[in-house]
């Protein structure tokens, strides 16, 4: 095993362990989308396992990783990973200009504008920057990249980007309550820590919808998965992999998944691509010899014991229903927003949950009573005077990675304009 450590490649952590772990994936997806160089070695029997020092294939010290430092950790969490990584850390300022909730493109957006233009900024996210941008393999419609980009390599640019401003990011920290007083806020995270800022940016994005389906969370990480999965490709060489869902993200894990896996089967609830998919994308598919598209279908069962096996789909029109071995689903189906924490403290959200600002606030050519200034808000404003909303987490907003840049980079100029007037 010594010999094993000090053969790790620098930069490079190995991950050992079973394909049929759910811990093992999610370090997988977090090393990933944190585009950290990973090598993954795929345990099948007792004996490979002991030469790694466990004792076969179900010993609960697996999944091992093996750190570039010539670290061992067996089994450990993604805090814990995280912090021998060096990404955990606490709050340095005990109050800020500019907290920014969630770090996907608008929240990355907002920090590298607002630290870059003299505000004390701090930034936290739940888990890793990107937010679902960061999943996709390849962003191929964003400005500056002809050939495309993928999600991870655009988050780190940003990251970096941030950092080098002077952006403090706080990562694997979830916001769940807020309260809001003139020229001050404060966010409590699940761990007891406390955020005081003098302005506050909302862009925590939407989280995956589920099927709600049995047995779905106990195949989560072994059968099931959520986003694009870019982590997992490589793994599905000659395999049968099911993607469902009609957006883009569904679109490029497809391509992504076509380079390595026998076929690739995309599962649709609407008639056809063309009015939910970017044209080139669409074009691609179907160019594709072995992609196939099922519209007008659904996934109504998952079948296994301590992993996926198989699925049922049923065509909506004929009601036929199909059931087919497969041991890789991915659910690309869109979000719903992270506003829980937006009831308590007052805060006006639609129907869907997504935050309102700025002129849709009005009703009936009025303001909610709880708005208490005599000037409007803010385009990107909430009802809450220094609360900003910024990218898919906002009413109204488009989907896109380069319209949440956007709105990331124009929350910062009302944020100026906000601390001016307080």
């Amino acid at each position: 095993m010594a010999d094993e450590l000090k053969a790790n490649e620098p930069g490079i952590v190995k991950i050992i362990g079973r394909n049929e772990s759910a811990r093992a994936y999610a370090i997988r997806d977090f090393l990933g989308r944190g585009d950290v160089p990973f090598e993954w070695i795929e345990l099948k029997t007792d004996e490979q396992a002991r030469e790694y020092g466990v004792d076969n294939l179900n010993d609960p010290r697996l999944p091992i990783c093996l750190c570039p430092t010539g670290t061992r950790m067996e089994n450990p969490t993604i805090r814990q990973l995280a912090d021998k990584l060096g990404w955990y850390s606490d709050p340095s300022n005990s109050e800020y200009d500019l907290a920014i909730y969630g770090a996907g493109p608008a929240g990355l957006s907002a920090a590298v504008y607002g630290a870059s233009e003299g505000l004390k900024t701090v930034l936290i996210e739940r888990s890793v920057v990107g937010g679902q941008a960061g999943t996709s393999s390849k962003i191929e419609n964003y400005l500056g990249f002809p050939e495309g980009i993928s999600g991870a390599d655009l988050a780190k640019r940003a990251r970096e980007q941030a950092y080098r401003f002077g952006t403090e990011i706080l990562m694997l920290r979830e916001g769940v309550r807020g309260e809001f007083a003139p020229g001050k806020g404060t966010g409590y995270l699940a761990d007891g820590t406390k955020i005081v800022a003098h302005a506050t940016i909302c862009s925590t994005g939407v989280r995956y919808r589920k099927l709600n389906l049995d047995n779905e969370d106990k195949f989560q990480g072994v059968g099931v998965y959520y986003g694009a999965g870019v982590s997992e490709a490589t793994l599905c060489e000659d395999k049968h992999v099911v993607v469902v869902g009609g957006g883009n993200s569904a679109g490029q894990a497809s391509m992504h998944f076509a380079r390595f896996a026998k076929k690739v089967t995309i599962v649709i609830r609407g008639d056809c691509l063309r009015r939910t998919l970017s044209q080139y994308l669409v074009d691609r598919i179907h160019s594709s010899p072995n992609i196939e598209v099922l519209a007008r279908t659904e996934v109504v069962a998952l079948h296994g014991d301590h992993m996926l096996r198989a699925i049922t789909l049923r065509n909506n029109e004929t009601r036929e229903e199909k059931t087919f071995d497969t041991n890789w689903l991915f659910l690309c189906l869109g979000g719903e927003p992270q506003t829980e924490w937006a009831v308590e403290p007052g805060i006006v959200r639609d129907s869907d949950g997504y935050l309102v600002t700025g002129p849709d606030l009005l009703q009936d050519s009025k303001y909610p009573k709880s708005w208490p200034l005599e000037r409007s808000p803010y385009y990107l404003e909430t009802n809450v005077p220094g609360l900003f909303a910024a990218g898919d987490v906002r009413h109204g907003s488009v989907k896109r990675c380069a319209s949440a840049v956007g709105e990331g980079a124009m929350a910062v100029t009302f944020v100026h304009r906000y601390l001016a007037e307080t």
